[in-house]
């Protein structure tokens, strides 16, 4: 069934050369992934600046008793310099109390606060991992502000050309910075680092591990259209409602595919793929019809033949499409469905946790 209904909607192949001809083998995939990275890029969320040339931080505050004295709870202010001069938004870093460095998850939060609905702190830390958190709204506001504030008023973003940075983007580049802060520590294990979002951030987090190789996996919670989600055929949100709605989030570019799905020499499962052979981690919610869990398990799937070119296992589904308790963890793309609705719960986390587990 799974295979049928894959085939029903006729996705472009991630195994096919944009001159047409075949990946044959994983020497070839670099290149194939290059070209993934850059359609992806110039027609839905835009391309990036070059990095900085460093990243500096100041510790601003240091709890060393933090959460019943089990870890130490820092707030660092990242800095570095941008075309009009230098930018810095805060991180918090919470390291459990380990005989080893653990390894981390960088989540990217709707809010400041710690811990949050979304981010059950003391859960995580008990369970042995460290955790890196920044707001979104400290980068760039969400909001279709004409790209005038924060990281894009540094860059000049309001004159941004059609295959440019969305503010998804921009939220992406910033874990990218946070990722250059995490590789200079020596007390987290900088080989086993996980980004997470949520939401918009969820396919914030996916284009990121998408771009940084750096990223142990790349995790995303409903993350629905234009994140995990299939584009063709999907139920629920659509390219027209979110670029309607939400167009600042990507590149002008990507407003040619309003009711035009069949026409993008792309879907979502490219995204995906493009993080292969690394690990990928998709969670999907019941009652989220706007995300289409559906669709998100169709990604996942459709993504199979990048990890095989490596001789590993993608996702390993059943016959069917799951049902609603489902989890599937035996691949390098993991993926579960719970009940409930559109939110970022301690199921979810426990089933990161234990994904992650699995495959350190």
């Amino acid at each position: 069934m799974v295979q049928a209904r894959l085939e029903e909607l006729n996705l472009p192949d991630i195994l096919t050369f944009n001159d047409g001809n075949r990946v044959e083998n994983k020497d070839m995939w670099p290149r194939r992934r290059a070209e993934i990275i850059q359609l992806l890029g110039s027609q839905v969320y835009g391309f990036s600046p070059p990095p900085p040339p460093d990243v500096y931080w100041n510790i601003e505050s240091r709890d060393d008793m933090a959460f019943a004295n089990k870890a130490v709870h820092s707030v660092v202010s990242l800095k570095f310099e941008t075309p009009k001069g230098e930018f810095s938004f805060p991180v918090h870093l919470i390291i459990p109390k380990t005989t080893v460095p653990p390894p981390l998850f960088l989540n990217i939060a709707f809010r400041q606060n710690i811990p949050d609905i979304y981010l059950p702190v003391e859960e995580i830390i008990d369970q042995g991992f460290a955790i890196a958190s920044f707001c979104y709204q400290d980068i760039v506001p969400d909001c279709d502000d004409g790209f005038v504030s924060g990281l894009a008023d540094m860059y000049g973003a309001k004159n941004r050309k059609p295959d440019e940075w969305g503010k998804i983007s921009m939220w992406a580049w910033a874990a990218q910075r946070v990722m250059d802060y995490l590789q200079k520590l020596d007390d987290i294990d900088k080989k086993r680092i996980a980004v997470v979002g949520h939401s918009r951030l969820g396919k914030t987090a996916l284009w990121c591990a998408a771009q940084d190789q750096r990223f142990f996996m790349g995790i995303s919670n409903n993350s629905g259209c234009s994140g995990a989600a299939i584009s063709r055929g999907k139920k629920g949100e659509r390219i027209k409602d979110i670029v309607n709605r939400f167009g600042y989030w990507f590149c002008e570019n990507y407003s040619q595919y309003i009711d035009n799905e069949a026409s993008m020499p792309f879907d979502q499962h490219f995204l995906i793929a493009a993080i292969a052979p690394r690990f990928v981690y998709v969670s999907s919610a019941a009652e989220d019809e706007w995300a289409d869990p559906e669709s998100e398990f169709l990604g996942c799937a459709a993504a199979y033949d990048a990890y095989k070119l490596f001789g590993l296992n993608g996702l390993i589904p059943g016959e069917k499409v799951p049902g609603t308790g489902d989890i599937l963890h035996q691949g390098r793309i993991g993926y579960h469905l719970r009940t409930g609705s559109h939110y970022l719960s301690r199921y979810d986390w426990n089933q990161f946790i234990q994904y992650f587990r699995r495959w350190m």
